[in-house]
């Protein structure tokens, strides 16, 4: 019997109940729901930088957005929350659209 011992999408006992296989979950407190989200996201993380095509990148992308919605709520604050939260930033700092690659800056004190 394999061992997962992860977090897991909410749907996921369904599907494996629909194989005919049995199962063991159980419901995270707030703390460990946490820190399973942060080990989940650096997962996929590692997914996204194996990822060996478009497809897959955007698949891995589309997970960690997942687990980023998730933590979003645990840290207290709404989607539209962090979105007005990046869009405050990109309007003070810019986004990445422009490709900027910065090699040094000169100090002159």
């Amino acid at each position: 019997m394999p061992v997962y011992n992860k977090i897991v999408r909410d749907l996921i006992p369904q599907v494996i109940e629909a194989t005919g296989k049995e199962f063991r979950t159980r419901i995270l407190d707030e703390e460990e729901f946490k820190k399973e989200l942060i080990i989940k996201l650096k997962e996929e993380l590692e997914e996204y930088f194996a990822a060996q095509s478009p497809k897959e990148s955007l698949e891995e992308l589309a997970d960690m957005l997942e687990v980023i919605r998730a933590l979003t709520v645990v840290h207290g604050a709404t989607w539209e929350e962090l979105e007005a939260l990046r869009e405050k930033k990109a309007e003070a700092r810019g986004g990445f659209q422009e490709r900027v690659y910065l090699i040094d800056v000169e100090d002159s004190t």
